[in-house]
């Protein structure tokens, strides 16, 4: 943009509250606004990249995609896959930890400008396009995930190191509930529907 001149005009059909570049490729840039959708743009072909919606889009961030409707909802995409990613608050600190398709979870501040802790990923599990969700335990300190590969995994919050596998289905297991006043029982689910209870 040295020059000022234009290189593309693109017709969103909404008013644009907001537009970001992508962080790591400066052809694509997503833009939202009085519209039920976010959108991605590659200003090389002109060409819509990807469509998602709720409600209009108040606010976006170049390390993730959130949106502030009325309801005040946040909701994170895997920009590669276009799916919304599973995502937990922290019970005790102001962070959450979003379950992504690149088979890790990631944590990111809670406070706006959501900014993602790149020194801490929990990494081991599957995800694999699954609905795969995440929890903490009580105190905040060991993080359950469930995995395609039919385990369930337990790491350390802190330090992202993992603390037990469980080879729980055949099946890829998509929930890990621990109990709340038991801190050694776990519940987990199957993707056939079916639940087991672990001591």
């Amino acid at each position: 943009m040295t020059v000022g001149q234009q290189i593309a005009k693109l017709d969103n059909q909404f008013k644009v509250m907001c537009a970001v570049l992508h962080p790591s490729n400066s052809d694509v840039f997503l833009c939202g606004g009085y519209s039920s959708v976010v959108k991605a743009w590659d200003s090389r072909s002109y060409g819509e990249v990807y469509k998602a919606g709720i409600q209009q889009t108040l606010d976006i961030l170049s390390d993730c995609v959130s949106r502030d409707s009325a309801d005040r909802t946040l909701i994170a995409w895997d920009y590669q896959t276009k799916k919304s990613v599973s995502w937990l608050f922290h019970p005790l600190e102001e962070s959450f930890v979003a379950q992504t398709n690149g088979n890790y979870m990631a944590v990111f501040s809670s406070q706006p400008a959501y900014r993602m802790n790149k020194r801490r990923r929990y990494e081991g599990h599957k995800v694999e396009g699954y609905a795969v969700q995440c929890e903490f335990s009580l105190d905040g300190t060991i993080l359950a995930s469930g995995s395609a590969t039919g385990s369930a995994h337990f790491y350390d919050y802190h330090n992202a190191r993992t603390l037990h596998t469980l080879h729980a289905h055949s099946q890829p297991c998509l929930c890990v509930s621990q109990h709340p006043v038991l801190p050694a029982t776990v519940a987990t689910c199957d993707w056939a529907g079916e639940i087991k209870i672990w001591n």
